[in-house]
Formats: C-alpha cells, structure tokens, sequence
C-alpha cells in the first residue's frame, strides 16, 4: 500500500499563530490560560479559558470575508493558508478536481448562532444576519476553503466531538489510500469560547474552576485535577500520496501511517471506565499502520484533565500496550492549549508530526502530584529530548467516540 505523506502544516491557537511558534512554545512549557477577554464573566463559575491571542483574521483574508465568517472558519483558513503554502501545493485545473478538502468542527459556528438568537429575541427576524446559515454550518469551513483555493475534489466535514479533527485526517488518510484524490486539506477548528459553550460545559461539570489560582490549571493525569480548560483554534494538515508528492518535489515531513476509530457504545459524555474502547483503537491503528507496539516512542494522549477522561485514558494505553505502557512517553499538550474541541486533534497531529522529525517530545505541565490511578510516564513539566519514529495522538469524544492516527518518521 502506498504511503501518505504529510507535506504541509499550519496553525493558530491560544500558545501560536503559526507551527513554529507553537512548538517553540509547547516544547517551552508555555501556558496558554488566561481570564476570559470575549465577553463578561462576572458571577461565573468559569471566567478562564485557552484564547486565541493576537488573532487579526484580516491577515488571512478580505476584511469583508472575514466578517461574513464565523471565528471557527476564520480560524481554518489562516491554517489552510499556511500548510497549503508549507506543502507548495499549486492548485490547477489539471489536479483540482482530484484534491479534497476535510476540514471539521464539532459544532461549527456556536457564536454565530447564539449571536442570531440574541438578536432575534431583541431585534426580531428582520436584523437576523443573511449570512448566519454559513456561519453557523460545521461544514462551512471546509466549503470556503475550497472556494478560495477552487478546489474541486470531495469536500466536507466530520462531526465526531471531540474525534472530530482526527476523524477527518483519517478520513482523508482513507480516500488517498484509495486513490480517490491525489491530495488532501484536511484538519479542523472550533470557537467554542462564548456564553452557551462555556456555561453548557461548566453545567455538565466539565470545566476547571480555579479561576482565583490558575497558574496551575489544566492539570492532566495530575491527582488534584479538576476539569478542562477550554482553548479554539485550527490545525490543517496537507496530506498526499507519496508518488504525487515526489513526482512535484515536495518536502515530505513525516508520513501518516494509521488510522482506526471506534465506540464506546457506553455513555453520552462519559467515557467507559476501563479503556476498553480507546485501547481498541490504538490497537487498530497500529495494525493499520504495520507498527508493533514497541516500536512507538510517544503517545499524544487526550488528556483533558478531567478526573474521568483521565483515569479511562490510562486504562487504555495500559489496555493496547501491556506492560510497555510504563515504557512509552505519554504527555498532554492540552496542559498548555486546553481542550481545542473538534479541533484538538489536528493540532496534536501536527505535535506528533514535529515530535518525530525533531525528536522532542512535548510536556504535560502543571503536573506537581501523582496519581495511583494515573501511574505512566507523562513527561512532567519539561520537554524531553528522545529520537522516535512513531508518535501515536488519541481524540476521544462525548458520544464515545474515539479516533487514534499513527504518524511515523518519514523514511
């Protein structure tokens, strides 16, 4: 089977707005946590939040398109751009129809929507905005990108939670492989960080509330956590065939070997408490991907932070790796960007991608105390220096949904 490769990758979340200024600071231990600046909190419970910082969408596109865009698609054509500049994919008429576009949100435009209601509650229908339907769409990003790159191949959206962004990658992983497009856009963007997303996330009791101390919150795998902190931003990924990509010279920076997915099947929010369906998937993707266990060196884990997700996630790996699970490097970079939603598990792909040309492997910050249900090696606090071949990243989802992309150093 013909490898995919990954030729292009852009970003913009709470700790960059480009690739190498986020992994200069994931592997700096930056935080990216900060009192909320979007709208009023007081009287919250949760008045913290990951937000995008210095984001200016008038740099990525027409002023006038930016304001007829929801903040999620703002968001994921600033990383288009850079990953399809990265990657030197020229778009013609000759290939455009054989060049998808995947890019996904868990719920789209969630400020667009709740602005319209607020609108048509004071204002009546009349003010409501013309452009709010591909404001609000999940799969609007996807569709502009496209439009303003004239791409022609499969376009859409996945919608799988918090799986959303990996589910997309390995979609598209999937149509390559089966030579149905040449090339992929593919990745995700959420912009969560708004009235109904943070209250409806505090009510299910989700969210960490150590608004007076925050230096210390998110805390994955940490005893004393408390709940996620919730960050947007966009992660976008050039995927293509290797013969496509060598056959236009590319720079090839690491290949996406594997992919699986699969379902709880337990709870609408909760994960099922022994890892089961998580360790399931890492296994799949493995097999996928003609990887031992052995041979992987780094585990991008879910990691939210939440006392939950936490304690099923390490029953997972401990569940696909046996006793090699207290031998691989697993770390949250969520510590640092908080819970990016649907989109988080793009930008971790790219972490994973940068892990293993570069041969660190990012920190999970704030850790300060172990533990016993949490007992791997979560690379506390300090990057590490390792050279590895293969990085696993784990997006796990409400619904049960989980999604596991292998990534390996391009040979």
């Amino acid at each position: 089977m013909e490898k995919i490769v990954i030729t292009g990758m852009g970003t913009v979340n709470p700790i960059g707005l480009s690739v190498a200024e986020s992994w200069k600071n994931v592997i700096n231990g930056v935080s990216g946590v900060g009192k909320i600046t979007q709208f009023d909190t007081t009287g919250w419970n949760v008045d913290i939040a990951c937000e995008l910082k210095g984001f200016d969408p008038a740099k990525f596109m027409d002023g006038k398109e930016a304001r007829r865009r929801d903040r999620y698609e703002q968001m994921a054509v600033a990383a288009a751009k850079e990953a399809i500049a990265q990657a030197g994919l020229e778009i013609t008429d000759a290939n455009r129809a054989r060049i998808g576009v995947i890019v996904s949100s868990a719920i789209g435009g969630m400020k667009s929507i709740q602005d319209a209601i607020f609108t048509l509650k004071e204002d009546g229908p009349r003010r409501v905005s013309p452009f709010l339907i591909p404001m609000l769409m999940p799969n609007g990003a996807s569709g502009l990108i496209a439009i303003d790159y004239g791409i022609h191949g499969p376009s859409f959206s996945v919608a799988s939670a918090c799986a959303s962004g990996a589910d997309g990658i390995g979609m598209a992983w999937m149509m390559l492989r089966a030579g149905i497009i040449d090339a992929a856009v593919t990745g995700a963007a959420e912009a969560t960080i708004c009235e109904i997303g943070v209250g409806s996330f505090d009510r299910i009791g989700a969210m960490s509330r150590r608004s007076d101390d925050y230096s210390m919150t998110p805390a994955p795998f940490d005893k004393n956590r408390d709940g996620l902190v919730m960050g947007e931003g966009a992660g976008v990924l050039v995927l293509e065939r290797e013969s496509h990509a060598r056959a236009r010279g590319a720079n090839i920076l690491a290949e996406l070997a594997g992919y699986a997915a699969t379902a709880d099947a337990y709870h609408v929010t909760a994960p099922e408490a022994n890892g089961t369906g998580g360790a399931s998937a890492i296994r799949g993707a493995l097999a996928s991907a003609g990887v031992n266990l052995d041979e992987v060196g780094y585990v991008s884990a879910h990691g939210t932070g939440t006392p939950l997700n936490d304690a099923a996630e390490t029953k997972a790996l401990k569940g696909a790796f046996g006793d090699l699970a207290y031998k691989v490097p697993v770390s949250s970079t969520k510590s640092m960007t908080g819970h990016m939603m649907g989109a988080t598990g793009a930008l971790e792909a790219i972490f994973c991608a940068q892990a293993v040309r570069e041969g660190i492997l990012p920190p999970t910050i704030h850790y300060q105390t172990p533990d016993p249900e949490c007992d791997l090696d979560y690379i506390p606090n300090t990057a590490r220096e390792q050279k590895i071949d293969v990085a696993i990243s784990n997006a796990f989802g409400f619904g049960g949904h989980n999604a596991v992309l292998v990534v390996r150093k391009y040979q």
